[in-house]
């Protein structure tokens, strides 16, 4: 289980261009690490469009916002082109940090069980050490909370 103060977990993945991506490629800059369960629905949507509204004030805060999904690097070009979202997209549909991070559990929609992505954020500060971990995130507020963690 992770906590906060703990190192975050490594990863390598593919972003919605293609290109590989490592966690490590932006040590000295705050990360928004922000897990969502599916690209092109409703909350997901939402919350994507506050992040690329907010893109600028967390630019200036020298923070880099990253989402992952287990949605294809196709799927994530497709949502970033139609949403004109600036920040990196990350796919992960070996669940590789999906499942470090424990962001894989079991959900229960319309009372079936069934694992899933559990809406999840978490801001890593410049060394990658792990400063909030923000469970059951709302999407229409969660790029203006972790602004606020910012400032």
């Amino acid at each position: 289980m992770l906590d906060v103060g703990m190192q975050a977990p490594a990863f390598t993945l593919a972003d919605q261009g293609g290109n590989m991506v490592s966690l490590s490629d932006f040590l000295g800059k705050k990360v928004v690490l922000y897990f969502y369960p599916k690209d092109n629905t409703p909350g997901c949507t939402r919350q994507a469009c506050a992040f690329a509204d907010a893109y600028n004030p967390f630019k200036e805060k020298n923070a880099v916002v990253i989402g992952i999904s287990k949605d294809s690097v196709s799927s994530h070009r497709k949502f970033a082109e139609k949403y004109g979202l600036p920040f990196i997209l990350l796919s992960d549909p070996d669940l590789t940090a999906i499942k470090a991070y424990g962001v894989w559990q079991e959900k229960k929609p319309y009372g079936k069980a069934s694992m899933g992505v559990v809406r999840t954020t978490f801001l890593l500060d410049e060394e990658g050490k792990i400063m909030k971990i923000i469970s059951k995130v709302k999407p229409d507020t969660n790029a203006s909370d972790i602004l606020k963690l910012l400032s």
